[in-house]
């Protein structure tokens, strides 16, 4: 589902509250607990960048889930229906090469099916 209208995708100006303590579990599964904790702290304190959406999926590794699942489609419900999208949170993992979404994968896949070369704003550290 290509749509070069950028403006089909909305933005919060931060992240949702709820976001930091889903990037602190998932950070959890990679590094101790206080690693993880300091890691959600300075990513509050972190200012707003912007990555193309392809950039991020080359940086992280992943891959891309389709509409069949579930989260992807409530994000991509989201973004049709005008809804504003919460900027991902991100990690460097220099030891490995590449960025962790600590949170936002699913809003990615989301915006990635309307349009890979979005620029998407994002906490990264």
């Amino acid at each position: 589902m290509a749509n070069n209208n950028l403006e089909a995708i909305k933005w919060l100006k931060e992240p949702e509250d709820h976001d930091y303590p889903a990037a602190k579990s998932y950070l959890s599964l990679h590094y101790d607990e206080a690693s993880a904790k300091a890691m959600v702290k300075k990513l509050k304190e972190a200012p707003i960048s912007q990555f193309k959406a392809k950039d991020i999926f080359r940086a992280s590794g992943l891959s891309l889930l389709g509409v069949s699942n579930s989260h992807v489609e409530i994000d991509k419900a989201k973004i049709e229906s005008g809804q504003e999208l919460s900027p991902l949170l991100l990690v460097r993992d220099s030891t490995h090469g590449r960025v962790i979404i600590a949170d936002g994968y699913h809003r990615l896949c989301a915006i990635y099916l309307f349009f890979e070369d979005c620029v998407i704003p994002c906490k990264i550290i």
